[in-house]
């Protein structure tokens, strides 16, 4: 099952819409700190409704307390970024890849991005890239996205 890995979130509802996201699939959720709220902050545990028991949280104090875990464990940690090489459709996922995650305003920093094995991005025709006016999609939505194609292509 991939993991799902939220570097330094600072929003709480999205995290919250993540965790319940994880809950539904099954997936842990690691969260890198420092965070932008408390864990116990009251619109992340509403977002999260109360599926919070089903929820496999780890948190990690920083990235390199993080990465030690992840190479405990073994897999693939996969960027998630507007600046990744190729869209997240055309990776063959595996059941222990880690998806990473950054910052609700600015993604993640360079040297975890040349930390992670491939970098992706979700391909957004009205992006600013392409002469719209978005920046970004939603962190909880852009989670869903891509680990609901992971599960999809590794069902049996």
């Amino acid at each position: 099952m991939p993991q799902v890995v939220l570097f330094q979130p600072q929003i709480p509802p999205n995290t919250g819409n993540v965790a319940r996201t994880c809950a539904a699939t099954n997936s842990e959720l690691h969260l890198i700190e420092p965070l932008g709220f408390e864990i116990n902050d009251r619109q992340l545990r509403r977002a999260g409704l109360d599926y919070w028991p089903w929820v496999k949280l780890q948190l990690h104090a920083d990235f390199a307390a993080f990465s030690q875990h992840q190479l405990e464990r073994g897999g693939r940690l996969l960027a998630l970024s507007r600046q990744g090489a190729r869209p997240y459709a055309q990776e063959r996922f595996a059941a222990n890849d880690w998806l990473l995650f950054g910052r609700e305003t600015d993604g993640l920093p360079q040297e975890v991005l040349q930390s992670c094995s491939q970098s992706l991005a979700i391909p957004m025709a009205g992006s600013i890239e392409h002469g719209g006016g978005v920046r970004s999609l939603n962190l909880s939505v852009a989670v869903g996205v891509v680990l609901f194609e992971a599960l999809r292509q590794l069902e049996p």
